[in-house]
């Protein structure tokens, strides 16, 4: 399965650090956020891989080339300005072979092994995406999952954590060029019933400010969850 990771955002609350800097080159540990994310998913046995850049895009490229060091084959999806998590995607459908596409964010910190999405994700024929869901209270929850199915509840407990199996079919109807937003789309085929999911409860984070990466970078290579996730507060 070919993958995508998306690295187009400008990164506004990483500022000032990505004022310079690309936010996925932002370093945890020394080692690039970005790398993590293709040093995973080679490891999982993904080899071609489409990464779309917008903010300061050529310094990605530079950093990462053609990939082969790190086990991959890179192509690149270049946009003149960011398009949106859904319009980043359909700009690069050209670039990106097969029925199902591993989507990824390139920004995230997280110990999820991509090798699970082989075989489970897209179970029933109609499912149009499978989600990886995480429990994190600080941010808006978006999802509640049962027996594998991802519903939108009165009072989701989930989060959607950017790490998702796509079908094409989920962007029909959109046009290559143009932004568009992937929660939209998600939401509507989670309407639908047409969304797996599973929950994620090893290492995950959203690494979206500079306390956000100096609290990572405190406890890089801990493997207790509440190092990158603060614990949910009390009622």
């Amino acid at each position: 399965m070919d993958a995508m990771l998306l690295a187009a955002g400008r990164g506004e609350r990483m500022r000032p650090l990505s004022d310079s800097t690309p936010k996925p080159l932002l370093e945890i540990a020394g080692k690039a956020m970005i790398v993590r994310q293709i040093e995973a998913l080679a490891q999982a046995g993904v080899r071609r891989l489409v990464i779309n850049h917008a903010w300061l895009g050529a310094q990605i490229e530079a950093a990462l080339g053609d990939g082969r060091r790190h086990g991959v084959n890179i192509l690149w999806s270049r946009e003149g300005s960011a398009l949106g998590t859904a319009g980043g995607v359909v700009q690069a459908l050209a670039l990106l072979q097969g029925e199902r596409l591993l989507v990824a964010s390139a920004d995230i910190h997280t110990d999820y092994d991509y090798a699970r999405l082989a075989g489970s994700a897209l179970p029933q024929r109609d499912d149009l995406a499978h989600l990886v869901l995480v429990d994190d209270r600080r941010v808006q929850q978006d999802f509640d999952l049962h027996d594998g199915r991802v519903r939108a509840g009165s009072a989701p407990a989930l989060t959607y954590g950017n790490i998702g199996v796509f079908r094409r079919a989920l962007f029909d109807g959109l046009t290559p060029g143009a932004s568009a937003d992937l929660g939209r789309l998600l939401r509507a085929a989670v309407a639908a019933g047409r969304v797996s999911g599973e929950r994620h409860q090893g290492i995950w984070d959203n690494v979206g400010t500079p306390q956000d990466l100096e609290r990572v970078n405190a406890c890089a290579g801990m493997p207790s969850k509440t190092c990158t996730t603060p614990p949910p507060e009390s009622p």
